[in-house]
This record gives structure tokens, C-alpha cells and sequence, in this order.
């Protein structure tokens, strides 16, 4: 029972964080039907920006090394509350590329009428431009939040249950409870605001809601930020539990956000938040003697549900009009 309770705990919380970062890709898919690549580096400049405003320089290796951004100390260090300014800050300007790259990488391809598979490469592409430009200016070390972004903040929760102790970090209580107040927020903005029945109308049909007096391309960069900064505080949340783990680290979770989503169900958002709860899940039940084949877990999981329910767990089947 004791390790039950400790791999739920592990695995809603990083579940959690799957199902925002997954929430990302869903929002673009669902309105232009492709997948953004490009949302795995938004994903890691969310994580840097953070970094940035908190530490204030990079000592190890790049363009920027021991240049230190804040001569007086950096504002965004020494509470919890400046951290949390720190990542929402991170968070927009995160969600801000994410317009650019919409404008860069989308739009040109879409005026164009070009198929979409040319913008699905186009976003690959400007993916690889965000990383390696990340790592020329910061190199490829990994860097580690300071212990105190959380303030007084104890490290962990101890319980005991029958004689034995359960371990909560408390980083894994603060990124599960942010990923579900964001989760309920983007819930009621989609499902009860006048912006998400917009959104929803040219999700449904481009042409008809701009023939209603919709603006696609506005609702369109909407999304993409929506996208943006759910995917640049996914980078934050995981990189205070871990680290900023070089530029390439959102490479991995872009993969595993493309499985949630599939799991799901293709531009399903609540089949985003169940993908992603059921591989963090499935990955923290994994024995620590095989850890190393969590992501083969993962996968193996996504590769069974298809076969027996090919459109995934929430997604609806598609009716081809002949």
C-alpha cells in the first residue's frame, strides 16, 4: 500500500505536467488540424527564460558566459513570490514566441494554401533554429534552480502509514496543484468564455466562423499563445524538479506530448488531461531496477490502446464525407 500511494503520487505529478505541456499541441491541432513542432523548444525557452530572471547569468560555457544580467541581484529571487512572478513573466514571453513562430512558420504556409505536412516541416525546422541558438548563447550544460525559489518551503512531506514513510516532495504538491488550477482555468475560458466559443466555431469550420464575423487569423494567434505559455510553464515546472537540462530537454517531452495527445485523443482537451495523467501513471509504476525503459513503457501503453481503440481513449471517430 505505502508504494502505491508513493507511485500515484509520483505519477499524478508528473502527469500533470504531461497533460499541460500536451494541452499545447491540442490547441493548435484542433484549430489548424497539424502538429507544432516547434512546441518542444517553446517548451525549453520557458524553462530558460525562468532561469534567466532568477540566477541572472550562465557561468559554464556560450555567447553569455559570466555576464551577469542583474549587477544588484535579481528581483525574481529570494521568495516564492518573485519565483512565481519569475515563471508567469517566463511563461508569456514564452507564449509570445510562440506568436512569432505562428507568423514565421504557419501563416505564410497557410496563405498559400499549402499542404500541411510543409508547415509540420517548417516548425521542425524552427525548432531546430530555437535550440541551437540557445545552445550558442548558453551552451549545453544543465542548470539547477537555487534550493530556495519556494522560500521557507519545507523540501518534503513525510507521512507515515503502517510503520513505513511516504516521501511528497513538495515540488511535486505545487506542480501538480498549478497544473490543475491551469487546467480548470483553460477549461471555463474554451467552455464558457465568448473567446472559447470562438475559438471552438473556427476549430469547428474556419470559413463559416469568418463568414459569422470571426476573426480566424486573431483567434488563431490566441491559440498559438494559449499554446505557448502552457508549454513554457510546463518547462518551468519540470525544470524546478529537475533541471534545465540543456537545450535539447524538450525534445523528449515534445515525443512524450505527442503520445499523450494520441492517447487522448487527436484535439480532444479532455483527452489530453487523461493521456497525460495515464502515462505519468504508467511510468511511475515502472520498478526502479528498469527505469531506464519508462519512455518504452509509455509507448508500449499508446501502442496497445490504438490497436484496441484506434481513436484514442476520448477522441471521436472521423466520418469521411464521400
Amino acid at each position: 500500500m505505502t508504494e502505491l500511494l508513493q507511485n500515484l503520487i509520483n505519477g499524478l505529478a508528473i502527469g500533470s505536467v504531461y497533460a499541460i505541456f500536451a494541452l499545447g499541441y491540442t490547441l493548435v491541432f484542433s484549430i489548424l488540424g497539424i502538429i507544432n513542432f516547434a512546441h518542444g523548444a517553446v517548451f525549453t525557452l520557458g524553462a530558460y527564460f525562468t532561469y534567466t530572471l532568477v540566477v541572472g547569468q550562465f557561468e559554464n560555457n556560450g555567447l553569455i558566459k559570466g555576464i551577469n544580467l542583474f549587477p544588484a541581484g535579481s528581483p525574481f529571487h529570494g521568495s516564492a513570490w518573485a519565483f512565481a512572478a519569475a515563471a508567469l513573466i517566463g511563461a508569456v514571453v514564452s507564449g509570445l514566441v510562440a506568436v512569432v513562430i505562428e507568423r514565421l512558420a504557419f501563416r505564410p504556409m497557410r496563405a498559400r494554401g499549402a499542404d500541411p505536412l510543409l508547415a509540420l516541416v517548417s516548425s521542425l525546422g524552427v525548432a531546430l533554429v530555437i535550440v541551437n541558438l540557445i545552445q550558442i548563447l548558453v551552451g549545453a550544460e544543465s542548470y539547477s534552480f537555487p534550493g530556495d525559489i519556494y522560500g521557507d518551503l519545507k523540501p518534503a512531506l513525510i507521512m507515515h502509514l503502517g510503520g513505513k514513510l511516504i516521501v511528497v516532495r513538495s515540488v511535486q504538491v505545487i506542480i501538480f496543484g498549478v497544473s490543475m488550477v491551469l487546467l480548470l482555468i483553460l477549461g471555463y475560458v474554451i467552455g464558457r468564455t465568448r473567446v472559447g466559443k470562438a475559438l471552438r466555431a473556427v476549430a469547428e469550420n474556419p470559413g463559416t466562423a469568418s463568414l459569422l464575423g470571426i476573426s480566424v487569423n486573431r483567434f488563431i494567434v490566441i491559440t498559438f499563445f494559449l499554446s505557448g505559455f502552457l508549454g513554457g510553464l510546463a518547462g518551468t515546472l519540470v525544470s524546478t524538479a529537475f533541471s534545465v537540462a540543456g537545450p535539447y530537454f524538450g525534445v523528449a517531452y515534445g515525443l512524450k506530448g505527442l503520445a499523450v495527445i494520441v492517447l487522448g485523443g487527436l484535439g480532444s482537451i479532455p483527452g489530453a488531461v487523461v493521456g497525460g495523467l495515464v502515462i505519468g501513471l504508467a511510468e511511475a509504476f515502472v520498478p526502479a531496477q528498469y527505469s531506464a525503459y519508462k519512455d518504452a513503457v509509455a509507448f508500449a501503453l499508446l501502442f496497445v490502446i490504438l490497436l484496441l481503440r484506434p481513436q484514442g481513449l476520448l477522441g471521436r471517430v472521423q466520418i469521411q464525407k464521400v
